[in-house]
């Protein structure tokens, strides 16, 4: 079972009930947002929460610490309550990838820490929307199947299902392949099912991007799985081999991911386009697509807002106070992040160790050296 602290469990119950009391619908992407307040956990592990299921039976403690849940996803969570609990490890995951991904542009993804900033992105339906559905429904696939192999869960283990099978090229399939197949799984029945509930109901476009998105987030990992291989054999030699499927790292699927966001994302709408209308790209002419589009991209339904100018309307920061690179052309560049405002530079004198040099026995002699260091801020 993945270790998770008696704060962490208190974090994950109060982000969801900080949501369900907002007038924002709930949204299980909000799970990962993890307060900055104090936290005192009095809900003991081993203490029956006194809420039963329809069966009749006790229900998990995560799951009746939720009651956003729906009737699907709680469902799986009586099934599963393991898995549910490593679902704000996965989403977290996938927003510090995003701000790491976007630390250079105009919107940074800062917004998860704040919940109303996060509601209004969520809330958008633009292309920075997409991306958010996309890399935390990745992160949640990602933690679920890395937690599988490594025996943290007792739900699932190793996909075995080539195991033993011989290939053409001579090697056999062994070892302990990365459960994608369970993470992908376990992600359509609990992270689709609110979208899935509510397009049966409504039909809406809004509920088809995000699930749309969701899978452009797992598909992404299964394009990226790695074949790993062991070689054996006498003195090193390769007259045996097995190989296994393993996970990529999570900064290769969120450097993907920012590329199709940069290259590839679409945007839909309902109306009818003309025929062999091309996708649209960034920078080329706006217009709309009608579903279904590629599978792997990214698909929004509403225009970004301006990010240069603050605008708490619409949950936006700006780019005041934004630090960059006066000597950059590219997207950390002074130019483009502080969108023609200019910039002020501060001079920081720092000393530093410079000159350092061994002296026997046995120590390192440094110097003191000067350095100026220029700091650059948006106006």
């Amino acid at each position: 079972m993945i270790p998770i602290s008696k704060t962490a469990k208190a974090v994950f119950i109060l982000s969801i009930i900080d949501v369900i009391t907002s007038s924002v619908p709930a949204n299980w992407m909000q799970i990962g947002l993890l307060s900055s307040s104090p936290i005192v956990d009095k809900m003991q592990s081993d203490q029956p929460v006194g809420e039963l299921s329809d069966s009749g039976d006790m229900l998990p403690s995560v799951c009746s610490a939720v009651p956003s849940l729906t009737n699907r996803q709680r469902s799986v969570c009586e099934k599963l309550p393991e898995t549910v609990e490593a679902v704000p490890f996965g989403t977290k995951q996938g927003l510090v990838e995003c701000e790491y991904q976007f630390r250079n542009d105009r919107w940074n993804c800062t917004d998860n820490r704040d919940s109303l900033r996060i509601q209004s992105t969520l809330e958008r339906g633009s292309k920075e929307t997409a991306f958010l559905y996309a890399i935390t429904s990745a992160g949640v696939v990602h933690t679920v199947t890395k937690a599988c192999s490594s025996g943290n869960l007792t739900e699932c283990n190793c996909d075995r299902e080539a195991h033993g099978g011989d290939t053409p090229e001579g090697w056999k399939w062994a070892g302990c392949s990365d459960n994608l197949r369970y993470g992908v799984r376990f992600a359509r029945k609990f992270i689709d099912g609110p979208d899935k509930d509510q397009l049966r109901k409504t039909g809406e476009i809004r509920n088809l991007m995000n699930l749309h998105n969701n899978e452009a987030g797992r598909r992404a990992i299964a394009k990226l799985m790695m074949m790993k291989c062991r070689c054996h054999g006498v003195s090193g030699s390769c007259e045996f081999k097995t190989c296994w499927r393993s996970l990529p790292k999570f900064a290769e699927i969120g450097q993907y991911l920012k590329s199709k966001y940069d290259k590839s994302a679409i945007k839909v709408s309902e109306r009818l386009s003309p025929r062999r209308q091309p996708r649209y790209r960034r920078g080329a002419k706006n217009k709309a697509r009608k579903l279904p589009v590629n599978k792997k991209s990214l698909v929004y339904i509403q225009k970004s807002p301006d990010y240069c100018n603050d605008d708490p309307k619409a949950g936006v920061l700006g780019t005041a106070g934004r630090r960059c690179d006066a000597d950059s052309k590219g997207r950390d560049g002074c130019n483009f992040l502080c969108c023609g405002r200019g910039y002020k530079t501060q001079v920081v004198v720092q000393y530093e160790k410079c000159k350092c040099k061994f002296v026997w026995c046995c120590k390192v002699l440094c110097k003191q050296c000067r350095r100026r260091k220029h700091y650059h801020t948006c106006l």
